[in-house]
């Protein structure tokens, strides 16, 4: 019998709480979960930033991020796997916000490095074939010439 009265004084409270949980609405809520994920860490510190949750300037952000470097440091020093995942991300979702704080859209940032990389890339494999080389005949000081070389030689432009 005391359970039966147990269960009915929890009930309503779990129904309160389950009917609060479903008008409840975020925030954070509208970033689609199927965007790429430094997209979502932007837009979602986007949202919070228009509610007040945000530093007053950049050297807050940057402050952040000399932190989460320290914190990844360290776990590469324990050698945690699960801590360096996570302070990888935790790195990313700041460098998004250090984006978000300066108007750039990360993704798109990321993918004109990828452009850059690219385009270096390729200038090594070019000039270590046109030398009759292959990269297990090459090494990591010729490599890291050529791509220094392929900086000065290949300019890229970027759009504001």
């Amino acid at each position: 019998m005391k359970m039966k009265k147990k269960r009915e004084k929890v009930a309503p409270r779990l129904l309160k709480r389950k009917e609060f949980e479903e008008d409840r609405k975020s925030v954070l809520e509208g970033v689609p979960k199927d965007a790429p994920s430094l997209s979502q860490a932007y837009e979602l510190t986007q949202k919070a930033a228009q509610v007040g949750f945000d530093w007053p300037d950049i050297e807050g952000v940057l402050k952040k991020l000399d932190e989460e470097i320290g914190e990844f440091r360290e776990a590469l020093s324990l050698r945690n796997r699960r801590k360096i995942r996570e302070e990888i991300g935790d790195l990313f979702f700041v460098l998004a916000n250090v984006s978000r704080f300066l108007q750039i859209n990360p993704e798109e940032a990321l993918k004109e490095t990828l452009k850059k990389f690219v385009s270096r890339f390729r200038y090594i494999e070019m000039a270590l074939h046109r030398a009759g080389k292959s990269f297990p005949q090459s090494n990591l000081i010729e490599m890291d010439r050529l791509w220094e070389e392929s900086k000065k030689k290949i300019k890229m432009r970027f759009t504001d």
